[in-house]
């Protein structure tokens, strides 16, 4: 029986620390699919296909552990889940913020559909403070991202805000 992962998220952009839980959850499941979230509530810097090709070259390195799928999705979460035939979902905890959000979607995922469960990453500490949000900022700003994302990603970043 092969297990599947669903690791979803906006991934706008894919940083060092999405890629550090992608990296660990493939030792996990026999595959895992990355759902990217078209969430246009969030007001995405990158559109979905922009996002779907920087996530794909993001984890290129990646593909020798496991079967992965980057898949765009719509809707709540669990459905997708069961489509993508997922057994568990993959998320990542950065501090106590993160748990108390996490927990409470944890709950009503549970309520949709107690057969696929969720585990949780705790993220490497050199990657704790990176978020997509901040990324963006500090691209914007002119700040150096280059510790928070790859070198593919802060070319494509750099050039989104003007600053290639």
């Amino acid at each position: 029986m092969t297990r599947v992962g669903l690791y979803p998220g906006t991934f706008d952009p894919i940083h060092n620390g999405h890629t550090d839980i992608i990296g660990r959850a493939v030792k996990l499941v026999d595959r895992l699919v990355i759902g990217v979230a078209i969430n246009a509530g969030k007001g995405p810097l990158f559109n979905l296909d922009e996002r779907v090709a920087i996530v794909e070259e993001a984890i290129d390195g990646l593909r020798n552990r496991a079967e992965i799928i980057v898949q765009p999705f719509e809707g709540l979460t669990m459905h997708f889940a069961r489509d993508v035939g997922a057994s568990v979902i993959v998320r990542g905890l950065r501090a106590v913020a993160d748990f108390e959000f996490e927990f409470q979607m944890t709950a009503m995922n549970q309520q949709l559909d107690r057969d696929i469960e969720t585990v949780f990453f705790m993220a490497d500490p050199r990657h704790q403070a990176i978020a997509s949000k901040l990324v963006k900022e500090i691209a914007v700003l002119g700040g150096d991202v280059g510790k928070f994302v790859s070198p593919a990603v802060q070319s494509r970043l750099l050039a989104k805000v003007g600053r290639s």
